[in-house]
């Protein structure tokens, strides 16, 4: 589907967006792929691996409107990936995070509807469910924002979809490369904020892949969460130094010791599917009637039961140190 298109990726030079863009010139022929940023820096970098014919670079904040309507003329497919995402760095800089997470969204938003884009994912995080921290509280603004897009847009406009999932094994910033640097350092004890933490956990490959079905799957509103497995703090720093020696260093401000992506108070409105599930809008929409149980795919979903929760700690499918051994050595 994304043959002769346009698509233009906010936030481009991170870590989703170098894999998101190196599967769409694997996989398909797009007419232009647009990597919207800030940071000239690395695009410049970038674009020493991604020099093809179809690539675009526009230097931009999400922050400022006008540069986002310019940069989204005659484009088909958006992927808003731009965010402000360190916990701390949130708690200590609440309004910076606003800005870009919230009327960044908004912006992001205006221009789509602005320029008739045919499909528009947003990428959340599981620390939008049950927010405690400043960050998620942003995102969790940030998804409501895009689903009532819908409302705004009207039959006629965009369709904007939100897909929702854990921590990315190996992002920039992430645990393993902040691990694997101390390990390399000579350190002999890793910092554990608490011993009993858990998370989701997903590849690059798999965030990717997802985003990709979405868009064909998409309907309009949908909170899409994959199905994904968790890990324990502890089984993680085994997997990475071969002995479960760490130090406790305390939950960082912000911190969460689990997370939830389907929180139970959204079970009325979630639907199963057998590799993901899709959290429906709360609120209804002029002119656009979805059964969500029934995407565009041809994949049937069941409403989930009314006590159910998506929980990292009681996530029934958890990875072994082996598995995160063998995860380690596909990433590095």
């Amino acid at each position: 589907m994304f043959d002769n298109k346009s698509i233009l990726i906010t936030g481009g030079t991170g870590s989703f967006g170098k894999r998101f863009i190196q599967h769409l010139i694997d996989n398909y022929q797009p007419k232009r792929l647009i990597v919207f940023s800030r940071d000239e820096l690395k695009q410049f970098e970038m674009q020493q691996t991604f020099n093809q014919d179809c690539m675009r670079y526009f230097i931009g904040d999400v922050r400022d409107k006008e540069r986002l309507v310019t940069a989204m003329k005659k484009v088909d497919y958006v992927v808003h990936a731009a965010a402000l995402k360190q916990v701390p760095a949130a708690e200590y800089n609440p309004n910076e995070c606003i800005k870009t997470n919230i009327n960044g969204a908004q912006n992001v938003i205006d221009a789509c509807i602005v320029n008739g884009i045919e499909k528009v994912i947003a990428l959340s995080t599981d620390k939008a469910a049950n927010p405690v921290n400043l960050y998620g509280a942003t995102k969790l603004a940030s998804d409501k924002l895009f689903v009532a897009a819908n409302n705004i847009a009207g039959a006629d406009g965009p369709l904007f979809s939100v897909v929702r999932y854990g921590n990315v094994v190996g992002s920039r910033g992430s645990v393993v490369p902040f691990y694997r640097n101390l390990i390399q350092q000579g350190v002999t004890k890793l910092p554990v904020t608490h011993e009993g933490m858990t998370r989701f956990w997903i590849t690059l490959d798999e965030g990717v892949d997802f985003v990709v079905k979405n868009f064909s799957r998409m309907q309009g509103g949908e909170i899409y969460v994959p199905k994904i497995p968790s890990i324990r703090i502890l089984d993680l720093v085994e997997a990475m130094q071969g002995s479960r020696e760490h130090e406790i260093v305390g939950i960082r401000p912000g911190e969460k010791l689990h997370e939830i992506m389907v929180p139970e108070e959204m079970a009325h409105h979630s639907v199963e599917f057998e590799d993901h599930y899709v959290i429906t809008p709360a609120i209804k929409f002029t002119g656009l009637h979805v059964n969500y149980a029934d995407n565009k795919l041809g994949e049937k979903g069941n409403v989930v039961t009314e006590s159910f929760e998506y929980h990292s700690g009681t996530n029934p499918h958890f990875l072994s140190v082996k598995e995160l051994i063998e995860l380690d050595k596909r990433t590095l």
